[in-house]
């Protein structure tokens, strides 16, 4: 990696190192005292982008007000999920809680799902017939699918061919179909187009599926049928594929006849090349396109195509004014749909927030976001970047901070990566919800 190391990828997740860069002071007092009220923030969504906001909120200004309202008692991270299928995790091992959030660090969380928002009264009502009033308002929804985007494939198709996009019963119905999959039998994973969130998690899969199929059906066969010509990291994830698992995985692009248009679940079929040719799956694991979570859109705050345009300096809505957007919903220029850039985000949202209630601007922000995969419990591969603001106000990636791993690595540095990736996921879940 050039121009910025791993260590200091680390430091920049840490609450001192950001407070410092951003000018505030964590964990102290930094709004005056005054008979007024404390201004109140609500967040909504209590994944990477949500917990991360309101968590920091409360750090960078422990006079707010915050309440992150969550329509589950626990989270399932997406992030890990594929290490479930490979057999190197348990959903347990992902699933994390806001027992931190409430008794640490004063966020009052509150497990409801959110109906509606009157921006004019900036009042959020939900499904328990209550109504919570915001002096601002951080939407972090993540995403929803596009059902029926592609013939066959709509939200009740998922619980015969699961997506598992969203952790949680569907990683477990994916994880059940593969375990009862005969050896020898064809899994068929579908990637969607972009956008979309996590662009390294379909290669990953494959991968942690190729692992467990190595240990238990190693005569079964693993099929990428690719709305796309490439993926992230794919010249990294392919050598792997040739080392660790030679001949298992096919990848198909767009243009060689990888774009699904149809799918039928009694037959478990996919249909490409506009519905010339067949493929048949013991297992098919189908990702439909994606788009900003449905609360974002039912809110005005998506624009045509499904994902919600903000200021990038302070990820304050273009369309609705006191409302942030983060996380996977957001247009967020070069940054991609990762939980590490929800995290980042999180961050750098609740150091502008706390500075529009000063009154004073709100700092430049630089952003983050690495990305580490498993090919196997020990060979890992990544890639990192660092983002700014171009003259436009846009986020572009800075030419020559961050890297991918080496081509020609030695075994030594993709078992290092591999153990990097397992610290990733324990460091960034005790930054997110600890």
């Amino acid at each position: 990696m050039a121009g910025i190391s791993r260590r200091d990828f680390v430091k920049l997740l840490g609450a001192g190192g950001a407070a410092s860069a951003l000018g505030l002071n964590a964990g102290c007092e930094t709004v005056p005292k005054s008979s007024k009220a404390a201004p109140r923030v609500v967040v909504v969504g209590g994944g990477f982008g949500g917990a991360t906001c309101a968590k920091y909120l409360r750090i960078y200004d422990p006079t707010l007000n915050v309440t992150m309202i969550e329509q589950n008692a626990n989270y399932v991270t997406c992030p890990g999920s594929n290490w479930v299928l490979g057999g190197v995790r348990t959903l347990t091992d992902i699933t994390q809680n806001y027992d931190a959030l409430r008794s640490k660090h004063g966020v009052n969380v509150v497990q409801d799902r959110v109906t509606s928002i009157d921006a004019t009264r900036r009042v959020v009502s939900l499904a328990s017939g209550k109504t919570v009033e915001y002096d601002r308002l951080v939407m972090s929804p993540g995403i929803d699918f596009r059902w029926n985007a592609v013939e066959g494939y709509d939200e009740a198709a998922s619980e015969l061919i699961p997506h598992a996009w969203k952790a949680g019963p569907q990683t477990v119905l994916l994880q059940k179909q593969l375990h009862a999959m005969p050896d020898g039998g064809t899994f068929i994973l579908c990637p969607p187009p972009m956008p979309f969130r996590c662009p390294p998690g379909p290669p990953e899969r494959a991968s942690m599926v190729a692992h467990y199929f190595k240990a238990h059906k190693p005569r079964s066969k693993i099929l990428i049928l690719d709305a796309k010509e490439g993926f992230s990291k794919q010249g990294l994830f392919m050598d792997a594929w040739n080392e660790l698992y030679p001949g298992m995985i096919e990848f198909v692009p767009a243009s060689k006849g990888g774009k699904v248009s149809r799918v039928d679940t009694k037959t478990n079929t996919v249909y490409t090349d506009e519905g010339l040719t067949t493929h048949k799956g013991d297992v098919i694991n189908f990702i439909p396109a994606q788009r900003a979570g449905e609360i974002a859109s039912k809110s005005g705050l998506a624009n045509e195509a499904g994902w919600c345009p903000v200021n990038q300096h302070t990820f304050e809505s273009t369309q609705v004014p006191n409302i942030h957007v983060i996380g996977d919903s957001a247009v967020a220029g070069a940054l991609p749909k990762s939980g590490h850039s929800a995290n980042n985000i999180a961050k750098m949202t609740a150091a502008a927030i706390v500075s529009l209630f000063r009154g004073v601007k709100p700092p430049l922000p630089s952003h983050v976001n690495t990305c580490y995969s498993l090919v196997s419990p020990e060979y890992g591969i990544s890639v990192a970047a660092v983002y700014r603001l171009d003259e436009k106000g846009v986020l572009k990636g800075i030419n020559e901070a961050g890297g991918l791993s080496p081509k020609d690595a030695p075994r030594l540095q993709r078992v290092q990566e591999a153990n990097y990736a397992q610290g990733w996921y324990k460091g960034i879940t005790q930054d997110t919800f600890g």
